[in-house]
C-alpha cells in the first residue's frame, strides 16, 4: 500500500509536468470523487504548491491535501475563462471543501413577467430562463414578500392570482379596489400602457432606485395638473408619499446617493463568513451572510469564485464594491484576482463597476462594520452549532445510541385513497436541516389497489438503502411501533445496523413521543430535544404532502389533456413544456397551439374547442395549487 510520502511524491511529479498555463485543476479523493476545484493563470505554479512542503499552508488546505488521491486539469485560453469553467464546475460537482452559494432554490426571488400585456409579480426561489425578470436574490423569504408587498402597496398593482386580459369582466373588482389600493386591472378601465408604465416604476424600485422613481413620479405629476388631469396627479401624489416614508425609515450609512455593495470578511478555526450588505443610495436595503464551515477553504481564490458565482445570480449591479479582503493574497506570481474580478463585473454590468478598499471617511466606517457583521455571524453560527450538538448528545442518550447521530434521516408517506402513494425523506446533518439532500418516492408508480402504509415504508426505505454511501446514524419514521417493526425486519435482511424509532403524534396529530417496535419513549422532559423531533416531523409532513400535491397535479393536467381526442402522453408533455399550464393553454389560440412541436392543426383545433366548451369555474388544477 502507498505510504503518505510515496502519495506526496507522485503528485509532485504530476504538478511538476504541467504546462505554464491558464486553467482548472480538479482534485480526486481515493474514491475518485471530486473534492476540490480551484483555477489558475499558471497551472504548473499553483498545483505545485499544494504537494510542496510549506510552512505558511493553512490548515484547511493541508487537511484538503491529504484526501488527494489525484488530480486532473483542463487547459483554457484565458484567466477569465478559467474563473467562468472553475464557476460552473464548482455547481456541478459540489466539491467538499469548495465554499459555494447554495442551490438557487434556497434563495428567493421576486419574478416580474414582461412579455404579457400585464405584468405580474410573485415571489419565487426558482430562477428560470422564461424571458421574466428576476430581482434578487434576497437574503430571506420575508424580506422578498416584505419588498413585494410594498411594492404593490404603493404602485397600487394586483395582489390576486387573476391573470389579465384572460380574466378581465369575470369578476367583481375586490376591496383593495374599493379601497383605493389596487388599479383593478379587472374591470378593464386601466389599459395596458398604463399597467406596464406603472411597471417600469417597480422595476427601478426594485433595483433599489428610490429617488428615480420619486423624480419621474413628481414629472408626471407636474404634467398631469398643468393637463388638469387631477385625478392622476392625485395619483402621483400619493406615491410620492408613500416613497417618501419608506426612504425614511431606512438607515442611512452611505455618503450621498450612491449604490454600493460593501464585503467584508471573517475567519477562524471555526467556520468563515463573508457578509455582503447592499447598500442603494446610501441606505442599507438588505444583507446576507454566507457561513462556511471549519473544513471550506476560503482563501483570496475560493473568495473571487464565489462573489463572481454571486453577482452572476443578479439583476442589478452596483456602481461601486466596497472590499474589506484582500483577493490577491497568497495567490501565485502574475495573477490579479481583482482585475479579473473587475472585468468580470464590467462585462456583466454592461459599464463601468469601481471596486475600491475605503482607508478612511464613511466608506471605511461601513468596511469596519461590515466585517464586525461577519465576525458577529459567524459567533452565532458556532453558538447554534454547540446547541444543536448538545441536543444530539441528549437525544443519544435517550435514546441509547452507540454513536451520536450526526446524520439523521426522517421518512414519511402520504396519499389520496389508492393514488399519488408518496414517500419523503428529510435529513438533518448536524442537527440542522440539509435541504439537498431531501428525496421522495413515487411507490409502485404512485399507485396501490389496497394502500399498506407499512409496505410504503418498507418499499420506500428499501430504494434508499439500495445506495449504501452516506448512510445514516438513525432513522426516524413518522408513524408507530407497527412501522419500526416492518423496517426493522427490512434492515435485517438487508444485513444493515441502523436504529430504527418511530415519531408518535397525540389525537392533536402532534409530536408526542419516540417508539421502537415494543415501547413508548417519553422526550417531554428534554425541551431542547422535544423540540427538535417536533421540527423533524412537521418538516418530514410537509415536504411529503407537498410532493404528494406535485404529484396530483401534474396527473390532472395530464388526464385533462389526454382526455382530447388525438392527445396522447408525449403531445400532452409537449404542450405543457410549451405552455407552462392548462390556464394558458385555455387562453392560447388555434394558430399559437398548432406551433407546439408535435401538434397538428386538427389537434389544435380540438384542443381548442374541446377548452372552449369547458367549465369555465376554478380548475382543479388551480384549487390544487391553492392548497399547496
Amino acid at each position: 500500500m502507498e505510504s503518505n510520502q510515496e502519495r506526496l511524491e507522485r503528485l509532485r511529479l504530476k504538478a511538476a509536468s504541467l504546462p505554464f498555463s491558464p486553467g482548472i485543476y480538479i482534485m480526486k479523493d481515493i474514491k475518485s470523487a471530486v473534492i476540490y476545484i480551484g483555477k489558475s493563470k499558471v497551472l504548473r505554479s499553483r498545483v505545485s504548491q499544494y504537494f510542496a512542503e510549506r510552512a505558511d499552508q493553512s490548515p484547511k488546505t493541508r487537511r484538503m491535501v491529504s484526501g488527494v488521491n489525484d488530480f486532473e486539469y483542463i487547459l483554457v485560453d484565458s484567466e477569465m475563462e478559467a474563473l467562468t469553467l472553475e464557476n460552473s464546475l464548482i455547481k456541478l460537482h459540489k466539491p467538499r471543501y469548495n465554499i459555494r452559494l447554495k442551490d438557487d432554490k434556497n434563495y428567493p426571488y421576486i419574478r416580474v413577467t414582461q412579455n404579457s400585456d400585464y405584468p405580474s409579480m410573485t415571489v419565487t426561489r426558482r430562477r428560470q430562463d422564461d424571458g421574466a425578470i428576476y430581482y434578487g436574490p434576497y437574503s430571506g423569504i420575508n424580506i422578498a414578500y416584505d419588498i413585494m408587498r410594498t411594492a404593490q402597496r404603493v404602485f397600487h398593482v394586483a395582489c390576486c392570482k387573476l391573470e389579465f386580459p384572460r380574466d378581465i369582466g369575470k369578476t367583481r373588482p375586490c376591496l383593495y379596489s374599493q379601497l383605493g389600493r389596487c388599479m383593478a386591472p379587472c374591470t378593464g378601465k386601466i389599459t395596458s400602457e398604463e399597467y406596464k408604465e406603472t411597471f417600469k416604476d417597480i422595476a427601478t424600485f426594485l433595483r433599489g432606485g428610490y429617488k428615480d422613481v420619486v423624480s419621474d413620479l413628481n414629472a408626471r405629476m407636474e404634467a398631469a395638473a398643468d393637463d388638469l388631469r387631477f385625478e392622476a396627479a392625485a395619483v402621483y401624489r400619493d406615491r410620492i408619499s408613500a416613497l417618501t416614508k419608506i426612504d425614511e425609515k431606512q438607515k442611512v450609512v452611505g455618503a450621498g446617493d450612491l449604490d454600493q455593495d460593501v464585503i467584508g470578511f471573517y475567519s477562524d478555526d471555526s467556520c468563515s463568513c463573508l457578509s455582503i450588505m447592499n447598500v442603494r443610495s446610501g441606505k442599507v436595503v438588505d444583507n446576507t451572510n454566507f457561513i462556511f464551515s471549519a473544513e471550506q477553504i476560503a482563501d483570496a481564490n475560493s473568495l473571487t469564485s464565489f462573489i463572481t458565482d454571486y453577482y452572476l445570480k443578479r439583476e442589478y449591479i452596483p456602481r461601486e464594491l466596497l472590499l474589506g479582503i484582500d483577493l490577491n493574497e497568497g495567490v501565485g506570481e502574475g495573477e490579479d484576482n481583482e482585475s479579473l474580478l473587475s472585468e468580470f463585473l464590467n462585462t456583466q454590468a454592461e459599464r463601468r463597476v469601481y471596486i475600491k478598499h475605503p482607508e478612511r471617511g464613511v466608506n471605511k466606517a461601513l468596511v469596519a462594520m461590515v466585517a464586525e457583521n461577519a465576525k458577529q455571524a459567524a459567533a452565532e453560527y458556532v453558538m447554534q452549532a454547540e446547541r444543536d450538538s448538545e441536543v444530539l448528545i441528549k437525544l443519544a442518550r435517550m435514546l441509547a445510541l452507540e454513536v451520536i447521530p450526526e446524520r439523521i434521516e426522517a421518512f414519511d408517506i402520504s396519499n389520496i385513497g389508492s393514488e399519488h402513494v408518496t414517500a419523503g425523506m428529510i435529513v438533518a446533518i448536524d442537527g440542522r436541516l440539509e435541504k439537498s439532500e431531501y428525496r421522495y418516492y413515487r411507490i409502485s408508480g404512485g399507485k396501490l389497489e389496497n394502500p399498506d402504509d407499512y409496505l410504503s415504508m418498507r418499499q420506500a426505505i428499501g430504494r434508499r438503502l439500495k445506495n449504501l454511501e452516506n448512510l445514516p446514524d438513525l432513522i426516524l419514521l413518522d408513524g408507530g411501533r407497527g412501522h419500526v417493526s416492518t423496517v426493522r425486519e427490512l434492515l435485517e435482511e438487508l444485513n444493515v445496523d441502523i436504529p430504527v424509532f418511530g415519531m408518535v403524534k397525540d389525537d392533536f396529530h402532534k409530536t408526542r413521543a419516540l417508539t421502537t417496535d415494543k415501547e413508548e419513549i417519553s422526550i417531554a422532559r428534554e425541551q431542547s430535544v422535544f423540540q427538535f423531533i417536533y421540527k423533524l416531523q412537521e418538516e418530514v409532513h410537509r415536504f411529503t404532502v407537498s410532493r404528494m400535491n406535485d404529484a396530483k397535479r401534474k396527473s390532472v393536467k395530464k388526464s385533462s389533456l389526454t382526455a382530447i381526442s388525438g392527445i396522447g402522453p408525449a403531445k400532452a408533455r409537449n404542450l405543457l413544456s410549451h405552455f407552462g399550464s392548462i390556464s394558458k393553454l385555455k387562453a392560447a389560440n388555434v394558430e399559437e397551439i398548432a406551433a407546439v412541436k408535435g401538434i397538428s392543426r386538427k389537434n389544435a383545433e380540438a384542443i381548442s374547442a374541446y377548452y372552449s366548451g369547458a367549465d369555465k369555474t376554478v380548475s382543479t388544477e388551480e384549487q390544487i395549487t391553492e392548497e399547496k
